[in-house]
């Protein structure tokens, strides 16, 4: 008996000197992944989002054609701000439709309560999301929009996995963004359909008319 205890003894400390010099070793195996590069969430005047001419330049009529965004839908605006793309699709949806306004920014949602009030829009309910989890009600929205908002998302691949319990069959998520290198307040289009991808999506369509310098591009993806 007393053999057998010494050499397991010796084979447990053998390990733990084998797993101490291997790189491969348990705490290697569980170090974080790195995370991209990220923009800063916008904080300023909200007001700004409010420039005229905005709706022909982002063509969003035909953004929100593309989405099937119309009466009696519920639409998710995801990085809301201060409601600019939240208004026009409530008008889209009507009063049988619903607009989910989310943002991680407890001043913007304020700012869109007060907006829907002044403006007396009742078919908008903000939703004071996480950095990571949108926060829609499960199976509540046939379409998505994340305009200009994408490059900013700290844990994009997480937030797009626990949106997907919110969306309805065939729903449609768009990501308007510009090229850039993450924190230059622009995402490369090939990381959002790998990190979609990642998370589950799958990309039907891709179109460059969004700003007429081709910079911006919309993508649209549906849940695989």
């Amino acid at each position: 008996m007393v053999k057998r205890r010494g050499a397991a003894l010796v084979l447990l400390l053998v390990s733990s000197l084998l797993s101490w010099g291997n790189p491969t070793s348990v705490r290697a195996q569980t170090a974080a992944p790195t995370q991209r590069k990220t923009s800063e969430p916008y904080t300023g005047d909200l007001s700004v989002f409010e420039s005229p001419g905005r709706d022909e330049r982002l063509h969003i009529d035909r953004v929100m054609d593309i989405l099937g965004v119309a009466a009696g839908e519920s639409v998710a605006d995801i990085g809301a701000g201060s409601g600019w793309f939240t208004v026009r699709a409530a008008k889209r949806v009507g009063e049988s439709g619903q607009v989910f306004a989310v943002d991680i920014n407890p001043e913007a949602i304020q700012y869109i309560t007060d907006r829907m009030q002044k403006e007396k829009i009742r078919n908008v309910k903000p939703i004071l999301s996480k950095t990571d989890d949108p926060m829609v009600p499960t199976g509540s929205v046939d379409a998505v929009l994340m305009l200009k908002t994408y490059h900013e998302v700290a844990a994009p691949v997480t937030l797009l996995r626990n949106l997907r319990p919110s969306l309805r069959p065939g729903a449609k998520i768009g990501i308007i963004d510009r090229n850039g290198n993450g924190e230059d307040h622009g995402v490369g289009k090939d990381v959002v359909i790998r990190e979609a991808e990642e998370a589950g999506y799958r990309v039907i369509n891709q179109y460059d008319f969004v700003k007429d310098d081709k910079m911006d591009y919309f993508l649209v993806f549906t849940a695989e």
